[in-house]
């Protein structure tokens, strides 16, 4: 099934759910363990490249180290967030950073559940549905992350494997203002690979259906975001399907030339 069919045919199974292609796009960029003071100069490059303002929300997570120093190259520019946060304000949790203390130094938003968190640190649904309280309490947005590995896709079960975290993962209060769906699948994650249009069109519709289910008619307002190997060649044709409100950007978002060029796929609404 082409993507412009695959689009029609999940309008017509999300019926009443569907409104996800009339929200302002979001274009983030996760730095995760990269970045020395020497490259908050492609921060100030970005600033420099988005003097003009751009079409769609834009935001910038880098490692906890840069944050604050970052918050300067930002000024005025675009947004800046975390890559995790603990669950409690303070405490005896060493090595780990509260949404407070991202909140303090600049961040206005925090990525929670990426399945490097999931697989690498054994968080559980209940643990990143905690995280995003977190995030709210400290005033920051949340991007829960979702997907599915490809032993699952294979299997059948990227859909209820995704519907699942969803359940779990988002607390029921959740809002449009306040969170944002990231859907990434493990697979495609820093290798290359993206699903075909129609596996992200038709899974951007199951991921509203669910968000509907859970929030009522509020979440048909919640941005859903895709992730998984987003670059410059494939940003248009990603940013351009039905419900793909935004995308989260791994290695791309590292140089600024680059995340400029996502950016300026980004779709007006």
């Amino acid at each position: 099934m082409s993507g412009q069919a695959a689009q029609a045919a999940a309008k017509k199974a999300c019926g009443e759910t569907g409104r996800g292609m009339n929200l302002r796009q979001l274009i983030a960029g996760n730095w995760k363990m990269n970045g020395l003071a020497a490259d908050l100069a492609e921060l100030e490059a970005l600033k420099r490249g988005l003097a003009m303002a751009p079409a769609c929300d834009v935001l910038v997570c880098p490692p906890a180290s840069l944050l604050a120093r970052a918050a300067e190259a930002a000024k005025g520019a675009f947004a800046l967030g975390g890559q995790d946060c603990h669950a409690e304000a303070r405490g005896a949790f060493t090595g780990d950073i509260s949404a407070e203390m991202l909140k303090d130094a600049g961040a206005s938003a925090v990525i929670v559940g990426h399945s490097e968190r999931r697989q690498f640190h054994g968080e559980r649904d209940q643990d990143v549905a905690a995280k995003a309280r977190a995030a709210w309490r400290a005033g920051l947005m949340a991007i829960i992350c979702i997907g599915e590995t490809e032993a699952e896709r294979d299997a059948g079960n990227a859909h209820p494997v995704c519907g699942g975290q969803i359940g779990g993962s988002v607390p029921k209060d959740a809002t449009a203002a306040n969170t944002a769906i990231a859907y990434e699948p493990v697979w495609a994650i820093g290798t290359g690979r993206t699903p075909s249009e129609a596996d992200v069109v038709a899974m951007h519709a199951h991921i509203r259906r669910c968000v509907v289910e859970r929030l009522g008619p509020i979440g048909r307002d919640v941005r859903i975001l895709y992730g998984g190997s987003v670059k410059p060649s494939n940003a248009r044709a990603i940013l351009s399907l039905d419900d793909v409100n935004g995308a989260l950007v791994g290695g791309a978002s590292l140089k600024a030339r680059d995340f400029l060029e996502i950016v300026g796929a980004g779709m007006p609404h």
